[in-house]
């Protein structure tokens, strides 16, 4: 399963799974940009993916359950759950930082990533192995200035990634990483500095031997770590 799978690197992420025979669960609130996905995904001869539309900030603790074993029913186990789901929010100094956009962005960025993770560790633990990957964000991880509740969730979404590591490393089936993708040219970067010489930057397409990686049988026994994208790219 993949959340923000009709953004930038969740759709990416999909495709280059896909493409090395994975099924894929495309998860998101937007129906028309998952159904592109989709597309993308068929056009390559990959296994037919699913479409779940999931409004990861407005759905309560029941969808989230009802998600959950809707996925349980359906597959016998979940091999990977990619945390790609972002939420810019408002960026700007802490003391006029609107408190709506601020709940709004911890619950899309860090609360999701519980809820989700939490409910659907079950099926995940039906699987001999599976990976958990959370994304991080280079330009804020170090708690830069001004980078607002989206700063905060990202800093934070690195420690609930390292605690729910040591946590499951025990029972040596699900593994739990976070990947940092570094400076590429996605959507949601060209909103962080929209100034910048995109043509500078990697293309979101330079991740796709990360993410095969993370998600598949090469990284497994590889738990707790951050991995950053380019330095394993090098």
């Amino acid at each position: 399963m993949i959340t923000g799978a009709a953004g930038g690197l969740g759709a990416t992420a999909a495709v280059a799974l896909a493409r090395q025979g994975a099924s894929i669960i495309l998860l998101d609130r937007n129906v028309p940009r998952l159904e592109d996905v989709y597309d993308r995904i068929v056009d390559t001869g990959a296994p037919e993916p699913a479409i779940y539309p999931f409004d990861l900030a407005g759905a309560n603790e029941g969808q989230y359950n009802e998600l959950a074993r809707v996925i349980g029913d359906k597959y016998s186990a979940l091999q990977g759950l990619l945390h790609s789901a972002a939420e810019l929010g408002t960026q700007g100094p802490v003391a006029t930082h609107p408190t709506a956009s601020w709940g709004h962005t911890l619950n899309v960025n860090l609360s999701a990533a519980f809820l989700l993770t939490r409910v659907l560790l079950p099926v995940l633990q039906k699987s001999a192995h599976a990976s958990i990957v959370f994304t991080s964000d280079s330009s804020v991880r170090n708690a830069r200035a001004y980078a607002g509740a989206y700063g905060v969730a990202k800093i934070a979404l690195e420690g609930f990634a390292g605690i729910l590591a040591e946590e499951l490393e025990s029972a040596q089936k699900i593994r739990v990483n976070t990947l940092i993708p570094g400076p590429v040219n996605s959507p949601l970067r060209n909103r962080i500095y929209p100034g910048e010489d995109k043509s500078q930057l990697p293309d979101m397409n330079s991740l796709d031997a990360v993410y095969v990686y993370l998600c598949g049988p090469e990284s497994i026994g590889v738990t707790g770590q951050s991995i950053d994208a380019q330095t394993f790219l090098q």
